[in-house]
């Protein structure tokens, strides 16, 4: 019998594929793994064939609906293994299947593919300009380096005709990912050792073999990553039926040597833009520490409710709802983590924990109550990330703290004013018997600290937002060692004003910090625009140790530019909402495929009653709530973190609402406080746009915000 493995290249188009197709697609392919070699040539249903003029020989098409074909790479070996490329239009999948060339990579040993025939028609035409150019883009390393990074011959030629990385960004389409990995870490200025380590090496499976082999079914064993091998009917007719589900946990190369990489020496920070893979990573490494166990116990863990129910729905998945391993697995929040601990050790029952306004007018009535010369806003901030901080538990404590990001310079009289109001807070929180979620964090720490930690392993997802007081929970709920953290997260999604160092908590990374840079979900264009936002800001690292970078981040995926149009009013506005949702659905798109956010609900009020009377279903959702509900998904910009879709439309996005002027302390109030609160909207900025993976349109009325960086 055939076997049948299906490549990214079909994946990225499944989803967009009309009903009936899909359909088509599984009954073919069901039909195809039912026969066997021979009677799969001489079936007249399937009709497979070959393709005239191809670039490879091995290229087959086969018969899906009347007017569509899937493009079928078949060995030419003797081997059993074929690889589903593609499902296209009829014409257009004998067009494709001719220009393409499958082949090993000669470094990472992976099946590539290439536009063969566009490389050849265009490499000529750089070649004449390059000749009179007075540099190219590759003059600092020789033809022998490019080739033991994997680059061959027809890419080679190709590289040497490159003047700049814009030249380089016109072949991206045309050549094999890993080769075009190379060339642009290269073209950013990584040395050809970085190369080798962050891309080739991650790459190539440990067990390939020493020399590069040709036969297809190797090559795609190589390439496992990357590659579905189907095993039966059963794992066809599932993956099929669910396929942007399954694909979501899939694992691609330098994610999986991350992830299951046997052991660690300690705490490991995975680090990458959005749509990376650093979740995924996340996951992956749970389920590699339960293998490696039948009785270990671990914490998987993140910042709020909605990412914590995304998490626990996809390790289901990942586990094929393996109850006996999801049961030693604990999905939560970290507060509610640290909620439950103090609820254990307080039988009569824990004081419950107050909102941000609820904090903010007790300040106030602290204020008022002592006369201080401060006002509440700067009291929320310096009790937050100086006494909870630093967990500071007396005066002497807080007299002697370093303030550090702190613009408001305080004297020890001014200090020690500041203390009375946090000791009249605390006091007013006791008496009503409230307190806040950070004090629950602490007490946990305490309690922790004082007993056994509950678990072996702690796995952290969208790290960035956790604070110093959640940062203790976790280093006490493990006990320091081999493989007791696994951190990933991205400073550039920063929407909640933490400051961490991560070394200072008991949580050191130096020597297992790992970057991933390939954004698998938007497309190169909405990513460079969207990158654009944060361009003129620099971000402080995930651990608080220098600065990060989004440098040689990009998407392999392309399509077209973002959207950006401002209108005269809201209602204008809403009324191009309207159209440009039309657009999508008749492009094609299902309603809960559409995003739609904004700044706040009010925006989301009038978009709601206009998409209504326009007869398109809409959903109001909180993070990841009303999956399988049909609709168009409306959300404000903090509850788009963690979520994607394949078009969102950012509303409101104008000056005075992003950013949000009543967020923002005065400059002259504390400075760097002010940059600080401005740096957060942008990273809320930042993610809303790249919840995008093929169409982004971002909108405003009246005045521009000043972050838009095409109009500010």
């Amino acid at each position: 019998m055939p076997r049948l493995a299906f490549a990214q290249s079909f994946w990225d188009g499944y989803d967009t594929l009309d009903k009936q197709v899909r359909t088509g697609v599984r009954k073919a392919m069901a039909k195809f793994q039912a026969l066997s070699v021979a009677e799969l040539n001489a079936d007249k249903g399937l009709h497979l064939e070959s393709v005239e003029n191809a670039r490879d020989p091995r290229m087959r098409t086969i018969r899906v609906t009347d007017f569509w074909r899937g493009v079928v790479l078949a060995p030419d070996d003797g081997s059993d293994t074929f690889l589903l490329v593609n499902v296209l239009p009829h014409d257009d999948a004998y067009t494709w299947a001719a220009k393409r060339l499958y082949s090993a990579n000669t470094a990472t040993r992976a099946l590539e593919v290439r536009n063969a025939v566009a490389l050849d028609e265009l490499t000529p035409l750089y070649e004449t300009a390059a000749r009179s150019a007075p540099e190219l883009l590759f003059d600092g390393v020789s033809d022998g380096t490019l080739r033991e990074l994997g680059i061959d011959d027809q890419v080679l030629r190709a590289a040497r005709s490159m003047v700049d990385k814009a030249q380089l960004e016109a072949f991206a389409t045309l050549l094999p990912e890993d080769q075009l990995e190379v060339l642009q870490y290269l073209a950013e200025g990584f040395s050809p050792e970085e190369v080798y380590r962050d891309v080739v090496a991650v790459r190539r499976p440990a067990d390939a073999p020493a020399e590069p082999v040709e036969d297809l079914a190797t090559v795609i064993a190589n390439t496992s990553a990357r590659i579905r091998l189907v095993t039966g009917p059963r794992e066809l007719e599932e993956i099929l039926a669910k396929p942007f589900a399954a694909w979501r946990i899939f694992l691609h190369p330098s994610q999986r040597r991350v992830a299951y990489r046997t052991s660690y020496g300690g705490p490991v920070q995975v680090t990458g833009g959005p749509g990376t893979g650093k979740t995924v990573a996340a996951l992956h490494r749970v389920k590699h520490l339960l293998g490696r166990s039948d009785d270990s116990r671990v914490l998987l863990t993140t910042y709020t409710n909605a990412l914590a129910a995304g998490l626990r729905d996809m390790l289901g998945l990942l586990l094929d709802d393996d109850d006996k391993q999801l049961s030693r697995v604990d999905v939560t929040t970290v507060d509610a983590f640290a909620n439950s601990v103090v609820r254990a050790a307080t039988p009569q029952g824990a004081a419950k924990p107050l909102g941000d306004r609820e904090q903010r007018q007790l300040w106030e009535k602290v204020i008022r109550r002592l006369g201080l010369p401060f006002t509440a806003q700067f009291l929320a901030q310096e009790y937050r990330h100086v006494v909870l901080g630093q967990d500071l538990r007396d005066l002497d404590a807080y007299l002697a703290a370093n303030r550090r990001g702190r613009g408001t310079g305080l004297g020890p009289s001014r200090r020690r004013e500041v203390w009375r109001g946090v000791e009249r807070f605390e006091e007013l929180l006791r008496d009503r018997g409230e307190t806040t979620h950070l004090r629950i964090c602490a007490r946990a720490a305490d309690l922790l600290a004082a007993g056994t930690a509950p678990y072996d392993h702690v796995v952290v997802d969208e790290a960035q937002d956790l604070h110093p007081a959640q940062w203790r929970v976790l280093r006490a709920a493990v006990a320091p060692g081999p493989d007791d953290l696994f951190v990933t997260g991205d400073p550039h999604q920063r929407i909640y004003d933490s400051r961490v160092s991560l070394g200072s908590l008991g949580i050191p990374t130096a020597g297992r910090s790992f970057r991933l840079r390939v954004n698998y979900r938007s497309t190169e264009e909405i990513l460079a625009w969207s990158a654009a936002l944060l361009t003129p800001v620099t971000v402080e690292a995930l651990d608080g140790e220098g600065a990060d970078t989004l440098a040689g981040y990009r998407s392999l995926l392309h399509g077209g530019r973002p959207r950006v149009q401002g209108y005269g009013s809201r209602h204008e506005e809403t009324e191009a909402l309207v159209e440009r949702v039309k657009e999508w659905l008749a492009e094609g798109l299902a309603p809960q495929e559409i995003g739609v956010c904004a700044r706040f609900n009010l925006s989301l009020d009038a978009a709601e009653s206009k998409l209504r009377a326009a007869g398109i279903p809409v959903v109001r959702v909180k993070g990841q709530g009303a999956q399988g509900v049909e609709g168009v998904r409306l959300a404000t910009m903090h509850a788009m973190k963690g979520l994607e879709f394949r078009a969102v439309s950012v509303l409101g996005v104008a000056e005075g609402a992003v950013p949000f002027a009543r967020e923002i302390t005065p400059r002259e109030a504390d400075p760097l406080q002010h940059e600080a609160d401005l740096l957060r909207e942008r990273c809320l900025l930042f993610v809303a746009c790249t919840r995008a993976r093929e169409s982004l349109s971002v909108t405003w009325s009246g005045a521009p915000s000043p972050f838009l960086p095409e109009v500010g």
